[in-house]
């Protein structure tokens, strides 16, 4: 009787902490947030596109964005614009910290989405959803809006193709 008491009393802690950290793992995903997510609206025949937005965390704990996924894309891939000496030039990234606390861009000439086999041609005023996956926070989902030209405030050049 002794053990079949300390057997259930073990697994009923092990069972409180699992859902403890499924909590907080939870808890963490919700403060992540990306926010005035737009696309630039393409020709009909461009196989590639560029989505921005602002990601924020208000939370404590810094976390790395790993990874992007869309169903309007056969790939979507974390870039970002560099110095190359006297010239600029884009190039895959593998993560974006994000620190406690704080935000990230993701507009032209910095950060920014690419989208690689577009499944239909990028129209101005279409909207289509984003999955951002974090190494700590899991997945966060966002509706990308797709403009003419960039919203008001976004000071970034031009995005060219790769």
């Amino acid at each position: 009787m002794l053990a079949r008491l300390a057997t259930t009393v073990l697994l009923a802690a092990v069972w409180l902490n699992a859902s403890a950290d499924d909590h907080q793992h939870d808890h963490h995903s919700m403060h992540l947030a990306a926010s005035q997510a737009w696309s630039r609206a393409m020709p009909p025949t461009a196989p590639t596109g560029a989505v921005y937005f602002t990601l924020r965390n208000p939370g404590d704990t810094a976390d790395r964005l790993v990874g992007v996924k869309t169903p309007r894309a056969e790939k979507a891939e974390l870039h970002a614009h560099v110095h190359d000496g006297d010239l600029m030039r884009m190039e895959h990234v593998e993560g974006v910290d994000v620190p406690a606390g704080g935000e990230v861009q993701f507009k032209p000439g910095g950060y920014h989405v690419m989208l690689f086999n577009l499944s239909e041609p990028l129209v101005a005023g279409d909207r289509f959803p984003l999955t951002l996956i974090f190494r700590d926070g899991g997945e966060v989902q966002t509706e990308v809006t797709i403009r003419d030209q960039a919203p008001e405030g976004d000071t970034g050049a031009a995005h060219s193709h790769h």
